[in-house]
This record gives structure tokens, C-alpha cells and sequence, in this order.
């Protein structure tokens, strides 16, 4: 009898979501049946497919929801969707377990709708959602806050155990979620080096200028931006440089929003907001950048969570300027450079020291990659996922 996985994933598609993809397209390589249900997205849009030895699962995308009321029915919708498909998938496939990833912790409902079948919720915890209601909102009151700490709770009380990002995410699981050490797995989302290739730099990219500071993540209201362009301008108006220009890739809500604050702070001519972009533009991109940076603000949230794009700018033996931040620091170690806390003109001197010592740039660089090929790509840190439902199935005597 196989093992089989169902996962759903309610606020981005797949194969778009990374991390939901490498440990699907993972177990389908080590044996496992396994299914995804996901909302459609921007070239995600075919209702069923077959990829890489999964069963893909899409439904349409709820309005992105605001309020309580907006949240509820974003969510009520997003819950419809996602039980009327896992009945398809359970008569089409069949699954032994419901693997959720968060945001938001509500897929334990679901799950438990297919309790009397024998089915365990499995939960994989991407984001820490109260401490994002903190990033978005600035508040630790209410009722939308407590609802978020009340959804955490039951999610960790549903689910047989956890996969969780980091150390930090671990003790949450354990104080906040009251789970048992040995049901924790600290499944990092490390890199897979075939995709993030170190191809030559592309020097026209730069409009011109000696430098480039690259970026990649998405275009979001807690990313921290406004802290790259006020860095920016710092280091042309304060310190008297026009040599640097800053290539901004992905996409996002925010896009817009601050494509118009660049334009009003005079800075079109040395940044560009690429918006999303194929893969082979996003390499060209960080390849061509001399310094990677991070600008995710210091707050409950981001301190305790692991960026991917840290990893990505290390698979690409690039140095990195970031705030001082518990698991951003844990990731990169000495292939970083540490700003103060929402500092922006502290971020644009640590930039120019780097740009000005190609000699540490370089050791930076290396001393990342080195750290992703040995610890933290993909390869090895999957060994925890498929650890997991290893011992997960055995108990099941599958």
C-alpha cells in the first residue's frame, strides 16, 4: 500500500510557491502519491494538471479580504474551495494525511472534516500569522489579533506533528502550540542550486553606473523598500554618489505604490522595479549586482523568521547588507554585513564599504555559497521532511 499526501497551500500557486513545490515534487521522487490544492494564479490557471508526478488541484483566488468581514469571507471562500477539491482528490487519488502550509492557520478544518476516514493533519509552518498581524497592522489587540493567536493554537492541538522553518518557529510550536520537542521538524527552505545558476553578469543592466545593488522578493507593504530607496538616496544626495544603481526584481501589491514614491523622490534614473520576471531575467539580474540586500524591517515577525531570498543571493555567492536580525544573522552568518535596525543610512554605509573592497565582497561571497552547497540547499535540508513522514507512515505500519 503506498503512502499517500495531500497539500494545501491557500495563498499562492503552485509550482510558484517554492518551498510547497520542493517538498511536493521531493516525496513524488521518494515514492509518495502525492496531491496539491491550490488557488490559481498568474500563469497557474488550468483547473487539474499532472507535473513532475503530482496531481495539481486549483481553485480561483478569493478577493483578497480587509476587515474582519473582508478576512471571513476571503477565508470562508478560500475553505469552500479547498474541501470541495480534497473530496474530488480523495475519490480520484486518495491521500492518508492533509499536509497545511500556512498563512492562514485555518486548514485544520478541513482536516478534520476526513478525521472519520482516518486522515491526520499534518501542518507546515510557513509564516507565524500573529506576529504578521503585528507587521501589517502595528497592533497586539482586538478581535482579528486574537482570532489569529486562537487559529495558531488549534492548529498546533489538530495536527500529528509540525514541520516549522526555523529554531525560532520550533520554540513557538513547543510554548505557544504546546507541542512535544520530538514532534517538531526544523525543515529549513534551502535552495536547489540547479535553479539558481551563477551565470556571467550582464555590465548594460547597469544603466551605466560602476555598481549595482540587487534585490529579489516580492513587492509587499512589510518588505521594507521604502528603507532601500531612502538608502539610496543617502548615497546620492548625503555621500555625493551617482556611480550605483539598485535593480529591484519581483513583483507585488506594493509595486505600484512605490514605483510612484521613487519617481517623487528622483531616483527613477538609478532604481528599477522590474516587476515579476521570467527566472533567466531574475539570475541575470542578481548575477550582474555586486552586493545583495534585505531590507525587511526589524519587528516581531521578521526577527524570527527565515528569508529565502538570503539563501538565494548566498547560492549565488553574492555578499549581503541586511539588518541585524536573529534568523537573518543565523542564515548568513559572515556572508552578510549588519546594519542597525531600520536604519537606512547605516544599510547605505555598510553598502559602500562593501562596494568599495571587492577583496571581501569576494570572501563574503564564497564563504556563503560554501555554506548553502555543505548545509543549506535543498538537498540537505530535506532529509528532515522526508525524516518526518518516514516515521509519520511507519506508525501507520505503511
Amino acid at each position: 500500500m503506498d503512502r499517500k499526501v495531500l497539500i494545501i497551500v491557500e495563498n499562492l500557486p503552485v509550482p510558484f510557491d517554492t518551498r510547497v513545490w520542493q517538498e511536493a515534487t521531493t516525496l513524488a521522487a521518494n515514492g509518495y502519491t502525492v496531491s496539491v490544492i491550490c488557488p490559481k494564479g498568474k500563469g497557474y490557471t488550468e483547473e487539474k494538471e499532472f507535473l513532475q508526478g503530482v496531481h495539481i488541484y486549483r481553485h480561483d483566488l478569493p478577493t483578497e479580504g480587509n476587515g474582519a468581514l473582508g478576512y471571513a469571507k476571503e477565508y470562508w471562500s478560500a475553505l469552500k474551495n479547498e474541501y470541495r477539491l480534497a473530496k474530488q482528490c480523495y475519490k480520484e487519488v486518495g491521500f492518508h494525511c492533509i499536509h497545511g502550509c500556512n498563512p492562514p492557520d485555518d486548514i485544520w478544518m478541513v482536516a478534520n472534516l476526513f478525521k472519520s476516514k482516518g486522515v491526520d493533519y499534518i501542518f507546515d509552518h510557513h509564516d507565524i500569522c500573529p506576529e504578521l498581524y503585528e507587521a501589517k497592522f502595528g497592533k497586539t489587540t482586538g478581535l482579528l489579533y486574537k482570532s489569529q493567536l486562537w487559529l495558531e493554537r488549534q492548529t498546533y492541538k489538530h495536527c500529528k506533528f509540525a514541520f516549522v522553518t526555523n529554531e525560532s518557529y520550533k520554540k513557538i510550536a513547543i510554548e505557544r502550540g504546546g507541542m512535544k520537542p520530538e514532534d517538531v521538524f526544523v525543515l529549513r527552505s534551502g535552495p536547489k542550486l540547479e535553479r539558481l545558476r551563477i551565470v556571467p553578469a550582464k555590465p548594460e543592466i547597469k544603466r551605466g553606473r560602476k555598481y549595482m545593488v540587487g534585490y529579489l522578493g516580492v513587492i509587499g507593504q512589510q518588505e521594507g523598500i521604502e528603507y532601500l530607496l531612502n538608502a539610496a538616496k543617502y548615497i546620492r544626495e548625503t555621500l555625493k554618489r551617482d556611480d550605483v544603481f539598485w535593480g529591484i526584481v519581483g513583483g507585488g501589491p506594493h509595486l505600484e505604490a512605490l514605483r510612484k514614491q521613487c519617481k517623487e523622490m528622483g531616483l527613477d534614473d538609478i532604481v528599477e522595479f522590474t516587476g515579476r520576471v521570467p527566472d533567466e531575467t531574475l539570475l541575470d539580474y542578481l548575477n550582474t549586482a555586486d552586493v545583495c540586500v534585505n531590507s525587511d524591517e526589524y519587528n516581531a515577525m521578521n526577527d524570527k523568521s527565515t528569508m529565502n531570498k538570503i539563501l538565494e543571493y548566498m547560492a549565488l555567492g553574492k555578499p549581503i547588507v541586511q539588518f541585524d536580525l536573529t534568523e537573518g544573522k543565523y542564515s548568513a552568518q559572515e556572508a552578510s554585513l549588519y546594519a542597525k535596525p531600520n536604519d537606512a543610512e547605516d544599510m547605505a554605509k555598510k553598502i559602500i564599504e562593501l562596494l568599495e573592497n571587492p577583496e571581501k565582497r569576494k570572501q563574503m561571497g564564497e564563504y556563503g555559497r560554501n555554506r548553502v552547497i555543505t548545509e543549506l540547499s535543498w538537498e540537505h535540508t530535506s532529509k528532515a521532511l522526508l525524516e518526518g513522514y518516514d516515521r509519520y507512515f511507519k506508525s501507520r505500519g505503511l
